[in-house]
């Protein structure tokens, strides 16, 4: 029961995730301010849940600096993932942070010591291959694509070990709103300063700007980072990251509605190679797991 839960938060999550390059894209307000008040309005909507949940748990030393590290690890990941989308493409954007199961994977094998089975490394590397496919028919997009490339990158690496933690903390006996409480503030915490280092207005923008980074808030980060936190507790961490592949087919298609980026026929070549990679994986680990 907790299992199929679990795969229906995921897939929720998803598309909650999904939603995300969009809504940065409308905000029209720089990456820095639209990554701190993403944090903050998320932490003050998650408050009343927070203080109950922070009251209830049993926390140490170790684990609130396990969760501020996931805290900054998660800050570094927005500040540079929604940084990328100003310099190229949505597509290539979202599928370049999407490689985050290959570095999920690696990271469970080099602190875990988990290292994966044949098949499960063989769909990682499908569907990562398919990712990269899509954002190579988008990469002569944008003011600066290797710049954007190189910060969704880092997104990618840094979403890995904040997701890792968020694991291994809620496998401490911590629960999920305690954790996210933690982390999220934490992540916001460490954004708040940075506009001001770049010289940037807090103010100095529309309704309708903070209106969609409320909306980022809600959606993508509440919905979407948290039920990836719920599914990370209950479901492999490599099929987890590997299942969030699904992003950069709905943000593509998303793009091109709203943006008219459209999707060239590698795109779409590669979206259903994704789709395979995807389903290797999670069909590998669900055998291994009966």
């Amino acid at each position: 029961m907790i299992q199929k839960r679990s795969y229906f938060v995921l897939g929720l999550a998803v598309l909650a995730v999904s939603t995300a390059a969009i809504m940065v894209r409308l905000a029209t307000a720089p990456a820095l301010i639209v990554a701190a008040y993403r944090m903050l309005f998320a932490s003050i909507f998650l408050l009343p849940v927070s203080i109950r949940a922070l009251k209830k748990a049993k926390l140490d030393k170790q684990i609130i600096g396990m969760a501020v590290l996931a805290g900054l690890f998660l800050a570094v990941h927005f500040a540079t993932w929604i940084s990328s989308l100003y310099f190229t493409s949505v597509a290539a954007s979202v599928t370049i942070v999407a490689t985050t199961p290959l570095w999920v994977t690696l990271f469970n094998w080099l602190f875990y010591g988990k290292a994966p089975s044949f098949m499960v490394l063989l769909g990682v590397l499908v569907a990562i291959a398919g990712g990269a496919l899509i954002g190579f028919g988008d990469f002569g997009f944008g003011t600066a694509p290797l710049l954007g490339d190189l910060l969704a990158l880092l997104g990618a690496i840094t979403a890995a070990a904040y997701l890792l933690l968020g694991r291994a903390i809620q496998h401490r006996g911590v629960s999920l709103n305690a954790y996210v409480a933690l982390a999220y503030g934490a992540a916001a915490i460490f954004l708040l300063p940075l506009p001001f280092v770049a010289g940037l207005d807090y103010l100095s923008y529309s309704p309708k700007s903070f209106a969609i980074i409320a909306l980022l808030a809600l959606i993508p980060q509440m919905i979407g980072h948290t039920g990836i936190n719920y599914a990370m507790k209950h479901i492999d961490p490599t099929v987890v990251a590997t299942m969030i592949l699904f992003e950069p087919v709905i943000s593509t298609i998303l793009a091109f509605l709203f943006f008219k980026e459209a999707p060239t026929l590698t795109t779409m070549f590669a979206a259903i190679v994704l789709l395979l990679g995807v389903a290797i994986t999670v069909s590998a680990k669900q055998g291994k797991n009966k």
